[in-house]
C-alpha cells in the first residue's frame, strides 16, 4: 500500500474502498470483504446511510482500529455550528469509533464555514484526525481557504480520465490540499471498461481498462477510492502498484479530456 502524507502529517491511503449505494448485510459482507483484500481506507457519509455497517464490518473484521482508515462526510442536515457538532457525535456513534480519520464537508454550503468550526473544534479534541472538504471547485476552495483557519486536508471531487480536474489539483497543491478522486470509473456515465485506448494500453501492460484508469489518477498525485461488489474486481482494482504508465501512456490517456463534468457538479 502506498500513502499521502498530508498537511498535518496524517498518513492516507493512496486506495480506498468506496460505499456509496452499499446497504445492508451484503453491503457489510462487501465491506469485510474489501479489509479482507487489504482495503484500509473505507469511504462512507451520512448521506449514504450506511455509516452503521461500515461500523460493524470495521469491527468484525478484528483488524486494529489504527489499521483502518475511516472517511465520512456531514451534508445538508448538518449545516451550521451546532448541526454540525451533533452530526460529528451522530458519525462517531453509527460509526461505533473513538474517532473518525477524516471528515469532509460534503457539498459547498452557504454555512460549510460554520460547519467547519465544529470540524476544527473535534479536530482538536481529538475526535477527528484530519479535516477537509468536497465537491469544491477552484473558485469555491480559493474563497474558503481565505476564511477557513486549518488548510483543508482533502478535497474529495469528481475526477476521472474524461474530467481529471489537473487544473484544480494544481490550485490544491499551492495551499498543500491533497486531490482525492470519486467516480473514477464514472459510475455508468462512461463505458469506461470498454474503452478502446484504455483497453489498448493495459494488453501491453496485462492489465485491465480499469486499473489503467486507476493508474492514470494515481500517477498524476490523486488518490482514489473505486467501489465494487464483487471481490475479483476490488482485487484488481487494488492492484495497481506493480506497473508505471509511460510518458507516451500518460499523454494519450490526456486526449480523453472532455473538460466537463459528466455529474454537473460544477
Amino acid at each position: 500500500m502506498e500513502y499521502f502524507t498530508l498537511n498535518n502529517g496524517v498518513q492516507m491511503p493512496l486506495i480506498g474502498f468506496g460505499t456509496w449505494d452499499i446497504r445492508g448485510e451484503e453491503g457489510k459482507k462487501a465491506i469485510l470483504s474489501a479489509l479482507e483484500i487489504g482495503y484500509r481506507l473505507i469511504d462512507t457519509a451520512q448521506m449514504y446511510e450506511n455509516e452503521e455497517i461500515v461500523g460493524q464490518a470495521v469491527r468484525e473484521s478484528r483488524i486494529p482500529r489504527n489499521e483502518i482508515f475511516l472517511t465520512t462526510k456531514l451534508y445538508r442536515p448538518s449545516v451550521g455550528y451546532q448541526k454540525a457538532k451533533a452530526g460529528i457525535e451522530r458519525s462517531l456513534d453509527q460509526l461505533q469509533t473513538d474517532y473518525i480519520d477524516l471528515l469532509l464537508i460534503h457539498e459547498p454550503y452557504e454555512k460549510s464555514l460554520e460547519m467547519y468550526e465544529a470540524f476544527k473544534e473535534s479536530y482538536r479534541d481529538g475526535k477527528i484526525r484530519a479535516i477537509g472538504i468536497s465537491n469544491f471547485d477552484s473558485a469555491r476552495y480559493e474563497k474558503f481557504v481565505r476564511s477557513c483557519g486549518i488548510v483543508p486536508a482533502v478535497d474529495q471531487v469528481e475526477s476521472h480520465v474524461y474530467y481529471p480536474q489537473l487544473d484544480l489539483k494544481v490550485t490544491l497543491e499551492r495551499y498543500g490540499t491533497k486531490m482525492q478522486s470519486w467516480g473514477s470509473f464514472t459510475e455508468g456515465r462512461k463505458n469506461i471498461f470498454a474503452d478502446p485506448l484504455l483497453t489498448e494500453i493495459g494488453e501491453k501492460h496485462g492489465k485491465t481498462s480499469a486499473q489503467v484508469a486507476l493508474r492514470y489518477l494515481i500517477q498524476n498525485g490523486i488518490a482514489v477510492i473505486p467501489k465494487s461488489v464483487h471481490r475479483e474486481r476490488m482485487e484488481r482494482n487494488r492492484n495497481i502498484f506493480d506497473f508505471a504508465l509511460s510518458e507516451k501512456d500518460m499523454e494519450q490517456i490526456s486526449s480523453l479530456n472532455e473538460n466537463r463534468s459528466l455529474f454537473g457538479w460544477y
